[in-house]
């Protein structure tokens, strides 16, 4: 499968500078293709969504229109999706006003999972659905035990036929090779996989 891939952060190829404090997000040459009206509205929300870039990649997919991803962000947090509390800390993305908002917005028939195993997701797969999963960031550095699962979404489209792995997009990826089109064998994947996410049929496209 041919899927786009986008990171969470406008500059793919920044993203381990951002990740390590080289750069401020504020300095992405790219922010306001996002959709901030400011470098420091980018800067706030571009660590907070990769919820919304794992849609982007969705819809550009499956429906050929490229949205922004803090456009897709707003929307969403208006439906509950995200909050910022009074410390201006970020929560969400929050799974059912997700799935109320692309419903509404895009036609997309969504559904949230929680208790479901890395074999029962990749049946769905299988199935040609495709499914927004969450597991800990440190999935973009497979040798590594993560301290907990959870924490970052990622785009899950496709199963290797020929052996037992999992192919996604990790908007969150700080090299290449962990960003697009990652491969990673069932048991690997399932030690930062924690068991929930947002599945979208086929249907829907």
């Amino acid at each position: 499968m041919n899927v786009p891939y986008f990171a969470q952060w406008e500059s793919r190829d920044l993203v381990a500078d951002f990740l390590t404090g080289k750069l401020d997000s504020a300095e992405d040459p790219l922010w306001a293709l996002s959709g901030a009206e400011t470098p420091e509205e980018y800067a706030f929300w571009s660590p907070n969504v990769c919820g919304m870039a794992c849609l982007k990649m969705h819809l550009a997919h499956t429906k050929g229109q490229v949205f922004p991803t803090l456009e897709l962000m707003k929307e969403c947090k208006e439906y509950g999706g995200y909050k910022v509390d009074d410390a201006k800390e970020v929560s969400g993305l929050y799974y059912h006003p997700f799935v109320s908002y692309v419903k509404d917005k895009f036609g997309l028939s969504a559904e949230v999972k929680e208790n479901i195993s890395v074999n029962e997701m990749c049946d769905l797969v299988e199935e040609g659905h495709v499914f927004i999963a969450s597991v800990h960031p440190s999935i973009r550095t497979p040798d590594t035990i993560p301290p907990k699962k959870g924490g970052h979404l990622v785009y899950v489209f496709a199963k290797d036929p020929r052996d037992k792995k999992i192919i996604f997009h990790n908007p969150s990826g700080n090299t290449p090779a962990s960003q697009e089109n990652v491969s990673l064998d069932l048991e690997v994947f399932n030690r930062y996989y924690a068991q929930r996410g947002i599945l979208i049929r086929l249907e829907s496209e």
